[in-house]
């Protein structure tokens, strides 16, 4: 047992979700129906709450200051009211954060909650804009706002990007995905297929999950197979492989200290977070491997050495999974294979459990923390905001880490990553050789766009968009390693 004072001993204790299916709900319905599951998880805390943090809503309307209306609803008279940034990302970061307070004697209870209403936005507006929802409207401007926290979006994109229109998830993660394929000797269709048999797992785990969005089992072929269902969206992903983000889904966890946790008669149920880290990958086209995250790499190998763990320790692996090449570059990093017996989540995956904007990293920890508490040691989670931008990761175990919490230091490191960022430019002429690119298509089936990220011949990057007269003719097509011919700003390529 730890010899640090219990007061300084962060805890996972409260944990609540919430899935609506049928009624209209707003984000702080979803937060209050979890929030309300987390004190009945762990009575007695409710009146111990010091500090409520809600996750960046981004798919949905959402208030200004969203944990004040949540306060309000559940009459925590005391407690601080926050926000936080954008980025999937957040949720481990906020509990990392939480539990660094709590060990430095700053905190002594906490709730953080997160939840996106999409699918009642949608259902109500069926033309809502869905990366606009969480600003819009009156009753937005009305309110006052809260403090926001976190790490910041800045230089998750560059200019060149932004001129491209290579800013769409969507389409920025399939062209990572190219780079994996690349570097595999896979064509579209054969990293389709691959990618079936990565995701087939996610599927099933998403099946028994009872706050999942989708309850079938899909097959391999289920997801890799493109159909009038499960149409191709960007090369070589179908629909299936693509976060689900219409769901109304919400998460609550309260984070505590031991002394608080052993008081209220719940130190049976604790979960202990043993060490956290953050760390940001420069922005995608200044990326030297377009299919590899330094970031991540920087942030485990620093809890890893903090509490003496490697990745075959570990009794369970979430890994953020809003799309295939997400998956595979988190694993990567860590030297873990796709196929681990122990499975790379816990929780079924964005495409299948449901993606709820910024928080289903929340989905995650519950998903550990619950498995923690009936058996195991440790559990791994790791959670992205951005284009495979900003990681937070996190280790929980059953018991006390014999050290106490440690909140990783890896400023060298970022500055190594952020030293080792190529030069993106906005402009180009010349000859250029494509390191990743995908082909987009509509719902109707037609080549709608096909970018790719290049290197000039001089050693620097440019984002490109395809000259119109050439999409008709990119269908299927793999386009990792050919040669272009790029003009212009923003920068257009050929053949």
């Amino acid at each position: 047992m730890s010899q640090i004072h219990p007061s300084r001993i962060p805890v996972l204790v409260g944990l609540g979700q919430s899935i609506e299916r049928e009624k209209l709900v707003s984000i702080v319905d979803l937060t209050e129906t979890a929030s309300l599951a987390a004190f009945g998880d762990a009575p007695g805390l409710r009146d111990q709450i010091e500090r409520v943090t809600t996750v960046s809503v981004i798919f949905s309307p959402s208030p200004k200051a969203p944990s004040r209306e949540l306060v309000a609803r559940l009459g925590l008279t005391n407690a601080e009211c926050e926000s936080t940034t954008a980025g999937g990302n957040t949720p481990q970061w906020a509990v990392n954060r939480a539990a660094d307070d709590i060990a430095a004697g700053n905190l002594k209870a906490t709730l953080i909650v997160g939840a996106e209403s999409t699918r009642s936005m949608r259902a109500s507006d069926p033309g809502a804009d869905l990366f606009g929802a969480s600003r819009g409207g009156d009753k937005n401007k009305a309110m006052e706002s809260e403090p926001v926290v976190g790490p910041t979006m800045d230089g998750v994109l560059t200019k060149a990007e932004i001129m491209a229109g290579f800013t769409r998830p969507a389409e920025v993660y399939p062209v990572f995905e190219s780079a994996l394929a690349a570097k595999a000797g896979r064509n579209m269709k054969e990293q389709r297929e691959h990618i079936g048999k990565l995701l087939a797992p996610f599927a099933k785990v998403a099946s028994s999950n009872p706050f999942s969005w989708f309850k079938e089992a899909y097959t391999a072929e289920d997801i890799s197979t493109p159909s009038d269902s499960n149409r191709l969206t960007a090369e070589p992903y179908t629909k299936r492989m693509n976060s689900f983000p219409n769901v109304d889904q919400g998460s609550a966890l309260i984070v505590c200290s031991l002394e608080v946790a052993t008081a209220a008669g719940l130190a049976d149920q604790c979960v202990f977070p043993w060490a956290g880290a953050t760390n940001t990958d420069v922005a995608p086209a200044a990326r030297q491997d377009l299919g590899a995250s330094p970031a991540v790499h920087a942030a485990a190998g620093a809890i890893f050495s903090a509490t003496g763990l490697g990745v075959n320790d570990f009794d369970f692996i979430d890994l953020y999974s809003c799309f295939p090449s997400a998956v595979q570059v988190l694993a990567e990093a860590i030297d873990l294979s796709l196929d681990d017996s122990r499975g790379l989540t816990q929780t079924g995956g964005m495409s299948f459990f449901g993606g709820p904007g910024n928080n289903y990293t929340s989905h995650s920890i519950i998903s550990l923390a619950l498995l923690l508490r009936e058996s195991g040691k440790t559990a791994y989670v790791a959670g992205n905001g951005g284009f495979l931008s900003k990681h937070s990761i996190g280790i929980y175990g059953s018991e006390p880490p014999k050290g106490g919490f440690c909140l990783a230091d890896t400023k060298k490191e970022q500055s190594e990553i952020n030293a080792a960022a190529l030069t993106v430019v906005t402009e180009a002429s010349g000859k250029a050789t494509i390191v990743g690119g995908t082909v987009v298509y509509g719902r109707d089936g037609k080549v709608s766009a096909a970018p790719v990220v290049a290197d000039l011949e001089s050693g620097e990057r440019v984002v490109a968009s395809a000259d119109p007269a050439l999409l008709s003719d990119l269908a299927g097509e793999s386009l990792v390693g050919r040669s272009i011919t790029v003009t212009g700003s923003p920068v257009v390529y050929t053949f």
